[in-house]
């Protein structure tokens, strides 16, 4: 059992090795300045998400070796490091063309299985009606919202609103939920 604890422990570590491996092989630093408005985007998003769901979590990072690893500080590790990293390469090798849906499924399937196996192994736990299909839809619409933010920031923007109305009409957290 204590070997088992210690290899959960290992996760974050890992992925976060794999993670700087990548963007040491495959992040443009020259064109970094390119990305950083999209990088923002997803943290505004994803830190707003984390405020006005505080108290009602649809989904946690759980650690389940080390009390201090919680999911606030896996969540600040993937936010301000590993989402960073997979934004810039995912917007560098970009493709053109029918090729773009291609790729773009690749990234939902690859985040999706992730999770999932995340999930398996009890470092993911989903709550109030988040599921693995839900991560999948909303990955659908990560990916999508990346790439339009990338090209066009205002589109973008005024997509996104009705995006998140609906996702708070399906997951809206009570008032009382809330801060």
């Amino acid at each position: 059992m204590e070997l088992k604890r210690e290899n959960e422990n290992m996760y974050l570590l890992l992925v976060v090795l794999v993670y700087i491996i990548f963007a040491k092989v495959f992040v443009d630093w020259k064109r970094w300045q390119d990305y950083y408005p999209t990088v923002q985007y997803y943290l505004i998003c994803n830190l707003a998400y984390n405020f006005v769901f505080y108290n009602h979590t649809l989904w946690k990072y759980k650690a389940v070796t080390v009390d201090w690893l919680n999911h606030t500080l896996i969540e600040l590790t993937f936010s301000f490091f590993i989402l960073p990293i997979v934004i810039m390469i995912y917007l560098r090798y970009y493709p053109q063309g029918k090729k773009s849906y291609v790729y773009v499924l690749i990234w939902i399937i690859y985040f999706t299985f992730l999770e999932f196996l995340f999930y398996k192994r009890g470092l993911f736990i989903y709550e109030n009606g988040w599921s693995v299909g839900w991560s999948l839809v909303f990955n659908i619409i990560m990916f999508v919202m990346l790439r339009m933010h990338y090209k066009n920031k205002l589109l973008a923007l005024i997509v996104s609103i009705p995006i998140i109305a609906v996702l708070l009409m399906f997951f809206h957290p009570s008032l009382g939920d809330m801060k």
